[in-house]
């Protein structure tokens, strides 16, 4: 355990870029690193009791030290692994390696033991999960533990016996979850000691964010890490005890297992409770205090949004690697919110007057994406991108695939084609939009949340292994391929022995031998060139052999598909499928798509972004109260909206409207922001919480602003009230930026100090301080193909200070729209329109341009610096 040790958090992470474990934490590490125990223990060795360490790190000073230097910024549900040298943790690897040298086979080997619990459990048992609609929650409804899920029977139940709680927090696509359930709770004697002494409550962390949030929270505070499965020590009033991740079952290596922890944390209730609550108590109370970010004044200083955008772009730039792409060394995350702080900040370098810089910052991001889409992270063979790589050069990923992931990437993959017109770009974007269409959406547009990692090898076979969907044998690809076998290996470097063994964190204990996980090494144009074939033929081939391994791999036991609609998630999704829509008609008509791109028409996909923001409205919307629910499987969840929910449905709701989408999407946009500022705004301090504050039984509210995984809620609520600013008019949108700026002011300390970790609120905080936003206006009759040609023209080029207003004056309902919520757009409209052509006016500063007609015009007119006017 580290000690706080008075570390100048801001400059550390201005000398060290810090790994990141999004969404999964320890679980995510499974092939190649110790349980997650091994760095974030419970307990400490048998000599040292439960209660002395507890009673260690829950001290006074102790506790207050450790909030006020380590809180910030790492506490979000997004582990962070410094790298090598840092002065806040040594890695992981590093921990291990130093600590633990034998412990790796032997975890290893059970983590492959892992199956699906609900496959693998004998039925006898079954609890009260069985009535949920959780994946996670199903995945444990025959465990012979007497689970509860979250909620006012089990709290009663532990006041009833002054019992203590055992929550168990994880995901169904989880993998240490999965071994821990097969390990512990599938085990009838560690169910019997749960059974007997505690109350047991699972909550699957994806349906409840709130809850995982303040355990996780706790959790990382006091051992410096988190991950999951999270497992926490509660008393009846649910205040934390003591908590850790994953526990083997049994002792081993001088550590102690589940069933030791069992028996300490039931001594000390016992022996040593009064203690406990004090501390639990305290924890909380420091917590509360640690995360109530307050504005200090209504808005940010003059100068400080330009400096965080440039201070981050400048740490950022400092962790490029400039061998593989990204940003910071192995395990290699897909960090959206970074490539997006790297092109904002370049295009403001550009807009300057400083092309060299911008050029610079441009060349890192091309490098990363291209770097990412040849390397193994991304599906090759049905598209769509893998959660993150174990080695350095983005090859032998953790196969899991999540949504949030896909939405985001693809919108950077969309700003790339928008600034280059490069087609590589546009292509790994429509791949993974055709993922997301063939194997991730409901019969009703809903999108589903997650792909696990793991699968069988064969149909009927109990045992799952990571990757075993997706990787390849030389052999297996000969059999399928046949004559074109030798030219597909040699584009996606597959080899007799395997090839995981690019690196030495690839695959260091050999898991993978014989193994192939495809990745394009060479050029394809030197390839082509070797063979003496001509371009368009050699990538026919690859498409038809790619076509051939997808049937072949169809067939095989697919992961475990968790089919829970988020919200949040949904939005991100909405907003890509909508972008893209109209920025791919910018690629050329005669392009040839190879699979597994489809090559569609790109209006095809604004419709899936509507009927998905459809199936939201009619399933997860009340509209008497205006408020959302979290989740959707089966019905909705009980769990109500988060802030992450209004903030990104809300921003997936202004691209739809502004790619074409109906005038009802910006009302429904307006009107969540309405309701998300009663339930979430901090009326005196400034910023949103995460939750509504409704519920007794979550004990924290936090205000979110870690941009990791996925962007904080806050970051995409500065951008979201920017944008509504410049869309409604007077009062309404002054109000939108006051309450921009106010947010703001609330994480001044973090923008100023640790601006890496706020990358997309460093871009809002700078596009708040644009003299004003530029603002097109096309006024025609829709539908029509001349309408969708200068829509595509007004979208075509990349300038996030843009906003694009869509109005057809021959429609009474848009009218009426505009009338009430911004008379200028609907005199505008009256004023400019002609039966027979489509007018754009690009307004900025309170002064339009001269009438547009033509699609290349208004193109020209949108990039330069500064539009004429009149």
């Amino acid at each position: 355990m580290t000690t706080c040790l008075s570390i100048d958090l801001s400059r550390a992470i201005a000398r060290r870029r810090a790994a990141e474990l999004p969404h999964g934490g320890p679980c995510h590490h499974h092939r190649r690193l110790p349980s997650p125990s091994a760095q974030m223990p419970l307990v400490y060795p048998s000599s040292v009791s439960l209660f002395t360490v507890s009673s260690l790190f829950l001290s006074s000073s102790m506790l207050r030290r450790r909030f006020s230097c380590s809180l910030s910024p790492f506490l979000s549900h997004h582990q962070r692994y410094p790298q090598k040298g840092s002065l806040v943790r040594p890695p992981l690897r590093s921990l291990y390696s130093l600590r633990f040298p034998i412990i790796s086979q032997k975890v290893l080997s059970m983590a492959e033991q892992a199956s699906n619990s609900s496959s693998q459990s004998q039925r006898r048992y079954s609890n009260r999960l069985a009535s949920e609609h959780s994946p996670y929650l199903l995945q444990h409804a025959h465990n012979p533990v007497n689970w509860y899920p979250w909620g006012e029977a089990a709290f009663e139940e532990a006041k009833k016996r002054d019992a203590p709680i055992f929550l168990s927090i994880g995901y169904s696509t989880c993998h240490w979850c999965h071994v821990m359930e097969v390990e512990s709770f599938e085990n009838e004697e560690v169910a019997k000691l749960l059974n007997d002494w505690f109350i047991s409550i699972k909550v699957d962390r994806e349906e409840r964010p709130d809850v995982d949030k303040v355990y996780m929270t706790y959790v990382q505070a006091l051992y410096g890490g988190g991950g999951w499965p999270l497992s926490v020590f509660l008393s009846p009033d649910l205040k934390p005890l003591m908590g850790g991740t994953y526990f083997p079952p049994d002792d081993k290596y001088g550590r102690p297992g589940f069933k030791t922890v069992l028996r300490k944390v039931k001594e000390a209730w016992y022996k040593k409770r009064d203690m406990l609550l004090k501390s639990g108590a305290f924890a909380i109370e420091q917590l509360s205090e640690a995360l109530s970010t307050k504005a200090s004044s209504d808005k940010l200083p003059d100068g400080l949004p330009q400096h965080a955008l440039n201070l981050c772009a400048e740490q950022l730039s400092k962790s490029f690697d400039p061998v593989y792409g990204g940003f910071g060394s192995a395990p290699k995350f897909p960090r959206p919110v970074e490539i997006q702080l790297m092109l904002y900040h370049s295009k403001t370098l550009e807009d300057s007057g400083s092309a060299g810089k911008a050029n610079d910052g441009f060349q890192m991001v091309y490098f990363s994406l291209q770097c990412m889409a040849r390397g193994g992270i991304h599906d090759h063979i049905g598209g769509g991108f893998h959660r993150y790589s174990v080695d350095e050069c983005w090859h032998v990923p953790h196969f899991e695939k999540m949504l949030y992931d896909q939405g985001q990437l693809t919108n950077v993959y969309l700003d790339a084609f928008s600034i280059t017109k490069n087609l590589h770009y546009s292509t790994v974007a429509r791949d993974i939009l055709d993922y997301l269409r063939r194997d991730m959406i409901g019969p009703d547009g809903e999108i589903f949340s997650a792909e696990d990692a793991d699968s069988a090898e064969t149909e009927g076979d109990t045992r799952k292994k990571e990757g075993a969907f997706y990787i390849w044998t030389s052999k297996e690809v000969d059999s399928i391929l046949g004559e074109h076998a030798p030219l597909f290996k040699e584009h996606y470097s597959i080899k007799p022995s395997g090839n995981c063994d690019l690196s030495r964190l690839s695959d260091p204990h050999n898991e993978f031998e014989g193994k192939n996980v495809l990745i394009e090494r060479n050029s394809t144009e030197a390839l082509v060139s070797k063979l003496g074939m001509h371009i368009q033929d050699y990538l026919e081939i690859l498409g038809t052999c790619r076509r051939k391994l997808f049937d072949a791999r169809s067939k095989r036991p697919r992961p475990h598909l968790d089919d829970k609609v988020i919200v949040s998630w949904n939005g991100l999704a909405i907003s890509s499928f909508a972008r893209a829509s109209k920025i791919l008609e910018g690629e050329p008509e005669e392009m040839k798509f190879y699979f597994p791109v489809t090559g569609c028409n790109p209006k095809e996909y604004i419709k899936v972004a509507d009927k998905a923001a459809s199936f939201i409205r009619e399933h997860l919307y009340n509209e008497e109260i205006s408020r959302l629910q979290h989740s959707f499987r089966n019905g909705p969840s009980k769990a109500p909206g988060f802030l992450d929910d209004y903030a990104f449905l809300i921003s997936g709701l202004l691209d739809l409207f502004e790619y074409g989408g109906d005038t009802i999407w910006l009302s429904w946009a307006a009107k969540l922001q309405d309701t998300q500022d009663e339930l979430f705004m901090d009326k005196d301090g400034g910023g949103y919480f995460n939750t509504p504050g409704e519920d007794p039984s979550i004990l924290l509210r936090v205000k979110e602003d870690h941009d990791g995984a996925e962007p904080s809620g806050n970051s995409v609520s500065v951008i979201n009230l920017i944008r509504l600013a410049s869309i409604f008019s007077s009062r309404r949108s002054k109000r939108y930026r006051l309450h921009a700026e106010r947010l703001l002011a609330a994480f001044e300390t973090r923008l100023k100090d640790m601006a890496m970790a706020v990358p997309l609120m460093c871009c809002g905080a700078n596009m708040l301080t644009v003299p004003s936003r530029k603002q097109v206006v096309l006024v025609g009759q829709k539908p029509s193909g001349e309408f969708e040609n200068m829509l595509a023209a007004a979208h075509r080029g990349y300038d996030p200070n843009k906003t694009v207003i869509h109005i057809d004056p021959t429609n009474a309902e848009e009218m009426k729209f505009w009338e009430e919520n911004n008379p200028g757009i609907s005199l505008m409209a009256r004023n400019s329109f002609s039966a027979e052509k489509v007018v754009a006016l690009v307004c900025r500063n309170f002064a339009c341009s001269p009438p547009i007609t033509d699609p290349l015009s208004l193109q020209s007119l949108l990039s330069k610096k500064a539009p004429s006017s009149v």
